[in-house]
């Protein structure tokens, strides 16, 4: 993506430097089963510390110390930073569009596991947000967990899931969030399995307005959107399913199929308009 000349966000809490880790020679890392898990988990702030299970070890919170930041982790924080500034300058001009102030969200960088108005927050969870304290939560070792185990690289493969997760914070500021909590709390699994779906795609959607944004900035280069298409199909349900135990169970999914999650990122992005998002009654 071309960034060159684009701002950086003033909205980073960066915990980066008094991160707990992800275990000592990287017993905090997981498989994919492990990871599918906490992808479900992630949006909704559950703390997963204590689960165990399909061979995942979640990290501990360890006792805080000082560690040093690579170079190329360092220039990631920055692409994050100006991804989420460019998100900041989408969702503001729209917000004012409809008469409106947009309450910018902020990011937490943290390494290992972090405090959270949700709960801990841990690496092995992904990319989180938390509505009660109005934060993305990003851990950047998950660039690497897209490239080696999700086959998702690619640095507008992981602006989307900044979208996506900026896409939740929009949704909890027009009410979406609260409306679906307590409707799922009503309902049987299955039907609260098929809300969440329904929210997590209307987050792609979202994702998908602000890749229309981009593109009109002249944003992105040559297979940028290729990249980003794929990392949407990457984190479908049934892929990550059929890839973690060879089959699928549609009744458990929770965000949607990868065609499902490509065709609203696309509906995003070839409309711009986030009223034609409205999954809850595409569905």
């Amino acid at each position: 993506m071309k960034l060159d000349n684009q701002r950086s966000s003033s909205n980073i809490e960066d915990r980066r430097s008094l991160g707990g880790g992800r275990g000592g020679g990287g017993g905090g890392k997981m498989g994919l089963a492990g990871l599918i898990i906490v992808l479900i988990g992630a949006y909704y702030g559950v703390d997963l510390s204590g689960l165990t299970g399909g061979g995942m070890q979640m990290p501990q919170m360890q006792q805080q110390q000082q560690r040093t930041i690579s170079p190329e982790e360092e220039q990631l924080a920055q692409f994050s930073s100006q991804i989420l500034a460019t998100t900041e300058d989408a969702w503001g001009e729209y917000f004012r569009s409809q008469g409106r102030q947009y309450v910018q969200p902020k990011m937490v960088l943290y390494r290992g596991s972090t405090p959270t108005a949700c709960g801990t927050g841990q690496s092995a969870m992904g990319p989180f947000y938390c509505p009660a304290d109005q934060k993305v939560y990003l851990d950047l070792s998950f660039y690497d967990d897209m490239k080696n185990q999700l086959g998702a690289a690619g640095d507008a493969a992981f602006a989307y899931v900044i979208a996506h997760e900026v896409g939740h914070h929009v949704q909890n500021l027009d009410g979406t969030m609260e409306r679906v909590n307590r409707a799922r709390a009503r309902m049987s699994e299955r039907d609260a399995n098929r809300l969440s779906v329904m929210v997590e795609l209307q987050a792609d959607c979202l994702a998908g307005v602000w890749a229309n944004r981009a593109q009109a900035r002249q944003l992105f280069e040559q297979g940028d959107l290729e990249e980003a298409f794929n990392a949407a199909e990457a984190v479908g349900d049934d892929r990550l399913q059929q890839r973690s135990r060879g089959y699928a169970v549609p009744d458990s999914f929770t965000h949607g199929t990868s065609a499902q999650r490509l065709q609203w990122f696309r509906r995003g992005l070839q409309s711009g308009d986030p009223a034609q998002c409205d999954t809850f009654s595409s569905l």
